[in-house]
């Protein structure tokens, strides 16, 4: 009889902790209403959402089913049902294979050769963004740990902070001057990787003012986890202001102050420089590009065509 009372006070404290530790698990994902994934600020990151949900509603058409049934089989084949039939040696039916396998199969198919392919195609990141705005050209580099923001046409460089105007396409061209990166703006579109002695590009834009978060979301050593930055997106009036303001500041990124910034560092504040080394980028690229040129002259040498970085 003391074992009875001891297992049923074990079952009511085993409930309210399976209670407890249920609502904090439906309260963790509240977060998610406010994550910048489902909150674009711009048709990159729309589009790619609209992705997102597409795929999670195709595939609602097994994952619903399946816990639907999973309660009612609990249910109809519990311990004291006794009109449920009881079949053992049951192992076979046709019309539930076909269903169990032809459905997964079909929408598999569908994702991945009617939706997904065409649709992440179309929101190639090396492609322009349509618009009636000449597209602000930014040349990114990822350093350890912070990043570099150089804008050739208004002859400024910042660390940590990318400013452009809203409504005006972004043209990011991106290299690493240390291992490889990933560049991470959520709120206006995916990721793309940073590697050394190579460029990769990203177009977006935002179609609404603010500050948005960005980071490395790649692991590159013990300053990751602080290798974040600003993306603010401002009125042409406040950019124009916000350029005025760099070119103020009393340092020009020269070879020698970039030697400087490039040295390992975290949690670095953000930085204007007035001017920038003319050709730093292609410089930066270059620095990683003997390698490459070595292997070709040996594969022209020996009658090969070189492999392209």
């Amino acid at each position: 009889m003391q074992g009875v009372i001891v297992n049923r006070t074990l079952i009511r404290r085993s409930q309210k902790v399976a209670v407890a530790l249920s609502i904090t698990l439906l309260c963790g994902g509240c977060g998610i209403l406010t994550s910048p994934d489902l909150n674009p600020k711009g048709p990159i990151a729309h589009a790619e959402r609209q992705l997102l949900f597409d795929a999670l509603s195709v595939m609602m058409i097994v994952i619903v089913p399946v816990f639907i049934m999973a309660a009612l089989f609990t249910w109809r084949y519990r311990g004291s049902n006794a009109k449920a039939r009881y079949t053992p040696k049951f192992d076979f039916y046709w019309p539930l294979e076909f269903l169990v396998w032809g459905a997964p199969l079909a929408i598999i198919v569908w994702l991945g050769v009617f939706h997904l392919w065409p649709g992440t195609h179309r929101l190639d990141p090396y492609k322009p963004l349509p618009s009636d705005v000449a597209p602000l050209q930014v040349e990114v580099v990822a350093q350890d740990w912070k990043w570099l923001f150089i804008y050739p046409e208004q002859d400024i460089a910042v660390v940590n902070e990318l400013a452009f105007p809203v409504n005006t396409p972004l043209s990011l061209k991106i290299t690493s001057d240390t291992v490889m990166n990933s560049l991470l703006i959520p709120s206006l579109g995916g990721q793309i990787y940073a590697m050394a002695g190579m460029q990769s590009r990203l177009h977006l834009l935002a179609d609404e003012e603010g500050e948005y978060w960005g980071r490395n979301v790649q692991y590159s050593g013990k300053g990751f986890a602080d290798q974040q930055f600003h993306a603010i997106a401002m009125s042409r009036d406040d950019f124009d202001a916000w350029v005025a303001k760099a070119k103020q500041s009393s340092g020009a990124l020269d070879a020698a102050a970039y030697q400087a910034l490039a040295k390992p560092s975290s949690k670095v504040p953000v930085t204007y420089y007035s001017g920038v080394e003319p050709d730093l980028f292609d410089s930066i690229i270059a620095k990683y590009a003997h390698g490459h040129d070595r292997l070709a002259a040996e594969a022209a040498e020996a009658g090969h065509e070189p492999a392209q970085p």
